[in-house]
């Protein structure tokens, strides 16, 4: 199944003025990257967060929260966050700019 356009145009919507942002085909759906460091994406109908080790179990507990695992390995520091858990904008942006935050705190890569 290819991935939701609608809530990869909600993510852009919030990413869209910061630096560095480039996005790519993977995982079988849309990410977004800062600085080349893979930051969110949207893969079917769910979003795909990283938000890195020292979150990652409390992020696990929130509703709708699952593990990140494309390849039947789990990404550690990775959740999937499926539809219900971010329908309103509010809550979106809560969960993206947490990913923003971990994101940030990684050094840009070379490349970027």
């Amino acid at each position: 199944m290819p991935y939701n356009e609608e809530i990869s145009s909600r993510i852009y919507r919030l990413l869209r003025k910061r630096d560095g942002l480039t996005g790519k085909k993977m995982f079988g759906g849309f990410a977004y990257l800062l600085h080349g460091n893979l930051c969110c994406g949207v893969r079917e109908n769910y979003l795909i967060l990283r938000v890195g080790p020292d979150a990652y179990q409390q992020v696990l507990q929130s509703p709708h929260t699952r593990e990140f695992a494309p390849t039947g390995r789990v990404m550690r520091g990775w959740v999937i966050v499926e539809q219900e858990g971010f329908e309103g904008e509010d809550d979106l942006s809560r969960l993206i700019d947490q990913a923003v935050d971990f994101t940030f705190s990684l050094p840009p890569k070379d490349n970027a």
